[in-house]
C-alpha cells in the first residue's frame, strides 16, 4: 500500500522494532540514526537475534551500546561483551545492571571474567565523567555479584579482588581474616586492617557520626559498639532495633533487649542466629504473635544466612531490602531449603519458594501450597514453576509483572477469559493470545497498550492489518504484528525513509 502524506511512519518504526517475527535483516536497518526512538526500543526492550546483538555491541555510537547494556532480555554474557568499552557511560551501564530491575528477583549475575574486569579496572584511555572506582561501586550496588563470587576471590592473584572478597569482614572465618591481615600485598593488609577496625568498639565510637546519616546507621547495625554507645542507644527505640540485630551485641544486652517494651526490638532479637536456648524459649512464648513466630519458625541451631533468609520473609514488604544491613557473604545450603519446603511453618516455605535450585518434586509440592504468597514466590523465582501459578502471580501481583512478562513459563495462549479483565496489563496479555480469536473489541480499548497488543495479534488477516497500519490508534501494534512478511516490513521502513 503506498504511503500517504499523513502516514504514521514513526509509529511504524516503533512497531517494527518490537516485532518478534522481524528477521535480522529488517532489525539491522533500525540501528540507523534515522530510526529515532525505534532504535532505543530495539536495543533495550526485546530479545534480539545474535546478528543484531553483534551489531549493537560493535555500533560506533555509544548511546546504542549503552541502550544494549540496559537490555534485561539479553543474556548477561552478551552484556558483558561491553565491560571494556571505551566509553565510561557504557561500562557504567553494564555495571549498574539491566533496567528495569527484575523485581522481586535480582538480575542474573554477570560472568566471573566480566566481574573481574570491572572490579580491577584502572582509569586511563578516553577521559570520561566516571572513574573506574565509581563504576565498580555501581557494580557492587547492582546485585549482579553472587555471594559465591567473593569466596572464589579470596585467593585470587589480583590484590583488588582479595580486598573485595574481604568484605563484609564479620562473615569471614578467623583463618581467612588472618590470611588477609598477613597478605603479601600492602594494599590488602591495609584494607584488612581497616576492616578489622569494625571489631574495635573504641574505633567505631570515635568514628560514629552524631547526626543521623547512612554511615551512623551502618555502624550501629553492623559493627562493634562500645558500652557507652550501647547505653546511649538504649534510650532510643530505633537505635535499640539496630543494636538488637548487631552481630557484636553482648549476651547481657541481648537479654535486656529481649524484654524490651517495643515488640519490633524483641522480634529482632528473636531472629538472631546466636541466641541461647533459654532466651529462645522465652521469646517463643512472647505475648506478641510476630515475636513468637520469629522465634518458633527457626529452632536452634541456625546460621546467619538462614536467619537473613527468614528475616526477608518476615519483613513488612518482602520485596524490599534494607540497604543498611550488609549483604550476606554466603547463602543457605540446598538441604536447608529442602527442609523448609516441607515445613509446617509458612515463613520457611516462603523462603524455600525463592530457591531457584529446589528439585522438581518440591516445586510441585509448593505449587499446591495453601498459602498464596508461597505460590507467588515460586512463580517468580523458580524456572520449573507451573504455568498456572505463573499466570496467577501475573494477574495478582502488578509489581512482579516486569519480571514475569519476560518468562517463557508465563502462558501466552488460553487467555480468552481475561480479555475483559479490569486491569489493562492483564487485558494486553490476553489480547496477544495467538491461539484464540482475533480480539476485535480491544482494537478500540481506552488503553493504548491494550490496543497495541490487540493490533499485534497474528490472527488478524493481512487486509485488516493494512487498515490498522493506517490508523494512528493501531499503527504501532499493527507494525509489530508477526504476521507481516519481511517484504512488507522492509516496505514500511522504506516508507519511513530509513536507509537500506
Amino acid at each position: 500500500m503506498p504511503n500517504s502524506p499523513s502516514a504514521p511512519t514513526d509509529l511504524w518504526l516503533r512497531g517494527v522494532a518490537a516485532n518478534t517475527g522481524a528477521p535480522a535483516g529488517v532489525l539491522l536497518r533500525l540501528l540507523d540514526p534515522a530510526a529515532g526512538d525505534a532504535r532505543r526500543i530495539l536495543c533495550e526492550k526485546r530479545c534480539l537475534p545474535q546478528e543484531v546483538m553483534d551489531a549493537a555491541v560493535a555500533h560506533p555510537e555509544a548511546k546504542v551500546r549503552r541502550s544494549f547494556a540496559r537490555n534485561p532480555h539479553v543474556p548477561p554474557a552478551q552484556r558483558a561483551r561491553l565491560v571494556e568499552d571505551p566509553h565510561d557511560f557504557v561500562r557504567a551501564q553494564v555495571a549498574s545492571g539491566p533496567y528495569p530491575r527484575p523485581l522481586p528477583r535480582r538480575p542474573r549475575p554477570l560472568p566471573d571474567d566480566a566481574l573481574v574486569s570491572l572490579l580491577t579496572a584502572e582509569d586511563g584511555g578516553e577521559p570520561g565523567l566516571l572513574t573506574a572506582d565509581e563504576i565498580a561501586q555501581e557494580l557492587v550496588a547492582s546485585y549482579q555479584i553472587p555471594p559465591s563470587f567473593r569466596h572464589r576471590m579470596l585467593g585470587h592473584e589480583h590484590p583488588a579482588l582479595r580486598i573485595f572478597a574481604s568484605q563484609p569482614w564479620s562473615w569471614l572465618t578467623s583463618e581467612q581474616r588472618k590470611a588477609l591481615l598477613t597478605d603479601p600485598h600492602p594494599d590488602v593488609r591495609a584494607s584488612a586492617e581497616r576492616s578489622a577496625r569494625t571489631e574495635d568498639p573504641a574505633a567505631m565510637e570515635a568514628e560514629l557520626p552524631e547526626e543521623s546519616c547512612h554511615h551512623r546507621w551502618m555502624i550501629l547495625v553492623n559493627y562493634a559498639l562500645s558500652d557507652a554507645v550501647v547505653e546511649a542507644c538504649m534510650a532510643d527505640p530505633e537505635c535499640r532495633w539496630s543494636v538488637a540485630g548487631n552481630p557484636y551485641t553482648s549476651r547481657d544486652v541481648l537479654a535486656r533487649l529481649a524484654r524490651d517494651v517495643d515488640p519490633g526490638v524483641r522480634e529482632r532479637v528473636a531472629g538472631r542466629a546466636d541466641l541461647d536456648a533459654v532466651l529462645w524459649a522465652e521469646l517463643a512464648e512472647d505475648p506478641d504473635e510476630r515475636v513468637r513466630t520469629r522465634a518458633r519458625v527457626q529452632p536452634l541451631p541456625r546460621t546467619r544466612a538462614q536467619c537473613q533468609a527468614v528475616d526477608h520473609e518476615m519483613s513488612e514488604d518482602a520485596y524490599d531490602c534494607n540497604c543498611l544491613i550488609l549483604e550476606p557473604y554466603e547463602e543457605p545450603d540446598l538441604d536447608w531449603y529442602r527442609a523448609c519446603a516441607v515445613s509446617g511453618e509458612v515463613m520457611l516455605r516462603r523462603a524455600a519458594a525463592r530457591c531457584a535450585t529446589l528439585p522438581a518434586d518440591l516445586v510441585s509440592r509448593l505449587a499446591e501450597d495453601p498459602d498464596e504468597e508461597v505460590r507467588h514466590r515460586l512463580a517468580s523465582w523458580h524456572p520449573l514453576a507451573p504455568a498456572a501459578i505463573v499466570l496467577a502471580a501475573f494477574v495478582a501481583r502488578p509489581r512482579q509483572r516486569p519480571h514475569l512478562i519476560m518468562q517463557s513459563r508465563l502462558p501466552r495462549t488460553g487467555l480468552a477469559h481475561l480479555l475483559g479483565h479490569e486491569d489493562p496489563e492483564v487485558r494486553a496479555l490476553a489480547a496477544a493470545d495467538p491461539a484464540g480469536r482475533a480480539p476485535v473489541e480491544l482494537l478500540t480499548d481506552p488503553d493504548e497498550h491494550v490496543r497495541r497488543a490487540a493490533a499485534a495479534n497474528p490472527l488478524f488477516s493481512r487486509d485488516t492489518l493494512e487498515t490498522l497500519l493506517q490508523d494512528p490508534a493501531t499503527a504501532e501494534g499493527a507494525a509489530a504484528n508477526p504476521g507481516l512478511t519481511a517484504v512488507r516490513l522492509h516496505a514500511l521502513l522504506d516508507s519511513a525513509g530509513l536507509p537500506r
